[in-house]
């Protein structure tokens, strides 16, 4: 049986975590640990957002017991003046093998990027900004700024897929004693 750790308590991460765990391992139990990214509270790049990733799905591998752990990091960055949603996951094994991948990016409207610049975090300025709470636990920037169509979950359920592609592809090279990355 799959024991997959989840490295945080978001709703969103978590649905995304299990809705896709479930496809691929039906029998798995999903534990839920808070862990720290050990970057800023609001990652300004794709290196920054990445790098909370793995040290979340790291951190949970250290302190539990797991066939893997999942971290998934959300975060921004600039591209040419213009501010973007990114979005990144990994996949961490007991033998120190981390696996990760990108998501989905729109731009920001301009008077968030300016708050954002200016020291602010995406998750609260997106409920001032909707006059709703919780909006990183449900839809998520990416939600309504792609008018419901893509939500955070769904988001982070490609990044899910993603990750559970190549961490498959390394246990089948594995069992076939053929080393991709060597």
């Amino acid at each position: 049986m799959h024991k997959i750790l989840i490295a945080t308590n978001n709703r969103a991460k978590t649905k995304a975590v299990e809705t896709v765990g479930r496809l691929y391992y039906p029998n798995a139990i999903f534990i839920n640990q808070d862990v720290p990214s050990l970057v800023s509270d609001q990652p300004m790049s794709n290196e920054e957002t990445r790098q909370g990733a793995i040290n979340r799905a790291k951190h949970a591998m250290d302190i539990l017991d797991g066939t893997f752990s999942i971290g998934l990091e959300g975060g921004v960055q600039e591209i040419d003046g213009t501010m973007y949603i990114c979005n990144w996951g990994a996949l961490a094994i007991k033998t120190g093998e981390v696996f990760t991948a990108t998501g989905a990016g729109v731009p920001l409207p301009v008077e968030i990027a300016e708050q954002l610049r200016a020291g602010g975090e995406l998750g609260p300025i997106m409920d001032v900004y909707t006059n709703k709470q919780g909006i990183r636990h449900n839809e998520g920037a990416i939600g309504v700024f792609t008018n419901g169509i893509i939500k955070r979950n769904d988001m982070f359920e490609h990044i899910m897929l993603l990750l559970i592609g190549q961490y498959e592809l390394f246990l089948k090279l594995k069992h076939d004693k053929i080393d991709l990355y060597e």
